[in-house]
């Protein structure tokens, strides 16, 4: 699964991939990112069990990370 995190503010200092890898089991892989000072983007690819990566696309959402599909470097609406 590869998808783009966009983080807002109050989140860009925090470690959420840590926290998804961690409290999920999953793998991730960092494609691009740009993280600033106020805001950041993170396209990841995440491997695991498919609960296990529904459930951690369930958590961003409720942290406030808004979490965009992607196929083939193209970001779905």
């Amino acid at each position: 699964m590869r998808v783009c995190l966009a983080l807002p503010p109050h989140l860009v200092r925090k470690p959420g991939v840590y926290n998804l890898v961690n409290g999920f089991v999953l793998v991730t892989n960092i494609r691009r990112a740009d993280v600033q000072r106020d805001h950041g983007w993170v396209v990841l690819e995440l491997e695991g069990a498919e609960d296990r990566l529904h459930q951690g696309v369930a958590w961003l959402k409720q942290q406030g990370v808004t979490v965009d599909p992607i196929e083939r470097d193209v970001v779905l609406s």
